[in-house]
């Protein structure tokens, strides 16, 4: 039997990377899914092609940093298809610089998306969570910055930890009603956003393009491997089946033993 028969997941930043490898997993596995992406063109795209494959899907447009979007979106998810089981807050940029050099403006956007955006979207499924009496999974895209660091990363690293301690409290707030909340931790993944990073880390640190995959993301690896956005997708699940509270308040590491605890 499917995983996740007839559960709704809403998954964000779910037209590309490593949220639509979530959201196809979840189609798979049965779930009825709610691709919520800043662009809803790809949205669209991406809800028809599970469409394609007999999956119950649709796009949604939402901005995660507006909270009037995010409800009206959530509202949109749950007129069409019943309810909220599962949140993904997956959404997410990138932006570096070291701190002396980060202007405001930036450090506050990228807070924003991962930040805002977890509350903002964690806030209106919850309310639906705990109406429908059958609880539910909140899972935050964190990352191995939300357990150390590196340089030129500053708001992104502090975005990511902070993912934890909101998995925390809401894992506690939720208990008694059964709704579980964690963290997934990937070390890098080769999507558009790391590839964007890659050039960019080059200049910055004097170095080739090469050396900044083999000498700074993937050194600390086991075997000198990228995270896929399948392993990603996979611990996703996990969480999302799971069928009690034993595993609530957690963050799972999926680096190739970047980073081991």
């Amino acid at each position: 039997m499917p995983q996740l028969k007839d559960k709704v997941a809403y998954v964000t930043g779910a037209a590309s990377g490593i949220g639509k490898e979530i959201a196809t997993l979840f189609a798979q596995e049965g779930a009825k899914v709610v691709i919520a992406d800043l662009n809803k063109a790809a949205a669209d795209a991406t809800a028809a092609e599970l469409k394609a494959t007999g999956a119950q899907a649709i796009g949604v447009a939402v901005d995660v940093t507006n909270e009037e979007q995010v409800n009206a979106s959530v509202e949109e998810a749950v007129a069409a298809f019943g309810g909220i089981d599962v949140l993904v807050s997956n959404a997410g940029i990138q932006i570096v610089h070291p701190v002396e050099e980060f202007e405001f403006a930036d450090w506050k956007k990228l807070l924003a998306i991962h930040l805002d955006g977890a509350f903002l979207t964690t806030k209106a499924c919850l309310k639906h969570m705990y109406a429908q009496g059958r609880g539910g999974s909140i899972i935050y895209m964190g990352s191995v910055h939300s357990k150390e660091a590196s340089v030129l990363k500053a708001p992104y690293v502090t975005a990511k930890h902070g993912l934890i301690g909101l998995a925390k409290t809401v894992a506690k707030e939720g208990g008694s009603k059964g709704v579980r909340a964690n963290v997934i931790c990937p070390g890098f993944v080769r999507t558009p956003l790391v590839e964007k990073q890659i050039p960019e880390q080059a200049k910055t640190l004097g170095i080739s393009e090469d050396d900044v995959v083999k000498k700074v993301m993937l050194k600390e690896t086991v075997d000198g491997e990228f995270t896929t956005t399948d392993d990603v997708a996979r611990v996703a699940l996990l969480f999302a089946a799971f069928p009690s509270n034993a595993l609530t308040g957690q963050s799972l590491i999926v680096s190739h033993g970047w980073n081991m605890q």
